[in-house]
């Protein structure tokens, strides 16, 4: 399996997070801590040292939205709303949204965005509020910050995208919210062009949601992106290389699935929505083939037929219907004036 780019993100201790803690409750810097916390403050907060007042970040840290309403009547905090700081139990300085969102504090996130919270603001690692409440699983929080405008797909300044993350980890209803707000279905923007100018041989398909879904065996996912416009014979590079077939690396998503012994279901999808199976030239062989042991013989069994047999007409009418529509026009198909028989099958709903 690929190795897949993750950012560490700083999550709060989960001791903290009972609701009736309040920010009075909150503990000073530890002795250990203090020098760490020191160098970050001084090389990356807003604020000098001497500011020391965290009431602020700490409620957001907390989901204190009492004290979040009282600070913020006053014209100080008001100023320092979008201020990176590092707060009470905290090694990276972040806004007080960066911090609630990674809490998961909903309430505390949808009004600190209505007194003027920026919601794109990156934190040190170059991620945003909307990335790290995907990465904590926060979908509530995930949705609001996306209704306020927060970029779906997080910040060139970071390795990883949140719908990358979600469909790596399988989250099936934040990938939804991403996909409802346009997020990119096909690619990790910021890690293909690394890729192009790193020493390694091939596997672009690693910048790939789709790929990384099939990897770790999220059909439910890996269904939604393909429904969404994710390209099935995505390669970042360009064309399949056939070359790169031959050194036994995965060179596209229908070499990759069945290479990671996914079910027949992955096959079939891939199939359904447009892959071609002539650019994996594999046969009844290679599933007695000693490097090829993860293979799903049902799903290579699928391969194998379809490569077989022609599409039906009725198939390739619908495969070119949607990629002339592209893929950030396909959201608008319930709404044509179209019988729902056709409709649904548009939508691969049939």
């Amino acid at each position: 399996m690929a190795e897949t780019p993750e950012a560490d993100v700083d999550e709060p201790p989960r001791c903290h997070l009972a609701p009736l803690i309040t920010v009075s409750d909150l503990p000073g810097a530890t002795a250990a801590g203090r020098n760490l916390k020191e160098w970050l403050e001084e090389q990356f907060c807003d604020k000098p040292l001497e500011q020391d007042d965290m009431r602020l970040h700490n409620a957001a840290y907390v989901g204190d939205l009492d004290t979040l309403r009282n600070l913020l009547q006053e014209e100080t905090f008001r100023q320092r709303i979008n201020e990176k700081s590092v707060w009470c139990c905290g090694c990276l300085p972040c806004t007080p949204l960066r911090i609630a969102a990674t809490a998961g504090h909903a309430a505390c996130v949808a009004y600190l965005i209505a007194r003027g919270a920026e919601v794109d603001l990156v934190d040190v690692k170059g991620q945003t509020a909307l990335y790290v409440a995907v990465v904590n699983g926060h979908r509530d929080c995930v949705r609001i910050l996306l209704e306020a405008g927060a970029n779906p797909n997080g910040s060139r300044h970071h390795r990883s995208t949140p719908l990358y993350h979600a469909a790596r980890v399988g989250r099936l209803d934040v990938l939804e919210e991403l996909i409802r707000f346009n997020a990119d279905v096909d690619m990790d923007h910021l890690l293909g062009p690394r890729l192009l100018l790193s020493a390694r041989t091939l596997n672009t398909l690693v910048v790939c949601p789709l790929y990384i879904s099939a990897a770790y065996h999220h059909l439910h996912c890996f269904r939604a992106l393909l429904e969404a416009g994710a390209q099935p014979d995505f390669n970042y590079t360009g064309p399949v290389c056939h070359d790169a077939l031959n050194r036994g690396l995965a060179s596209c998503l229908l070499d990759a699935v069945l290479r990671h012994g996914c079910e027949a279901a992955f096959v079939q999808l891939l199939l359904d929505h447009g892959a071609r199976p002539a650019h994996v030239a594999w046969d009844e062989s290679e599933a007695d083939a000693s490097y090829r042991r993860k293979v799903d013989p049902e799903a290579l069994g699928t391969f194998l037929e379809a490569r077989s047999y022609p599409r039906r007409l009725t198939h390739v009418c619908r495969v070119a219907i949607r990629r002339v529509m592209g893929k950030k026009r396909l959201r608008h198909i319930p709404s044509l004036p179209l019988p729902e028989a056709i409709k649904n099958f548009l939508l691969h709903r049939n």
